[in-house]
């Protein structure tokens, strides 16, 4: 399974935010919209990510205010990102072991949605679960050996 097929089964609606914007405003959108994270963007390109871990640093950083900041300030500048084309075991991967909780899809230089961790182990799930389900059919419909049709006939 690849990023892309996530994607597809996601949908395409994309919620970012521009990196000199106040960061009182990005988290009132958060916060509205129910949203985890968002993206930063800067001159139409990708500057970075913004999720509840680096809200919370910054304003721990603040003293308990946000005050003036601004949403390049806390970014996290250097997000991981993957491709449509990317194993979804490897993105699995590349999560765990950079505790990223949300990964930009980027083709080349165009953004092309954002996964999270959730969809990704919703995914692992679904395959799992559709691939028992045919297992199960399969053993279900398993031909009985010992019959007198040379085993063709079903349980």
């Amino acid at each position: 399974m690849k990023v892309s097929d996530i994607l597809r089964v996601k949908g395409g609606t994309l919620f970012t935010v521009q990196s000199d914007e106040p960061l009182s405003r990005a988290m009132n959108d958060m916060a509205e919209k129910d949203l985890g994270s968002l993206v930063v963007m800067a001159k139409g390109a990708l500057a970075g990510m913004l999720t509840f871990r680096e809200v919370i640093q910054q304003i721990v950083k603040n003293g308990g205010q946000v005050g003036n900041t601004l949403v390049r300030e806390a970014m996290e500048a250097q997000p991981l990102v993957c491709s449509g084309a990317t194993d979804i075991d490897e993105v699995r991967r590349m999560m765990l072991e950079h505790h990223a909780r949300y990964m930009p899809v980027m083709d080349g230089t165009m953004l092309m949605g954002v996964i999270s961790f959730y969809d990704v182990a919703k995914a692992v799930v679904d395959s799992q679960n559709f691939e028992n389900t045919m297992l199960k059919a399969y053993i279900r419909d398993w031909p009985d050996a010992s019959s007198s049709d040379g085993g063709n006939a079903k349980q």
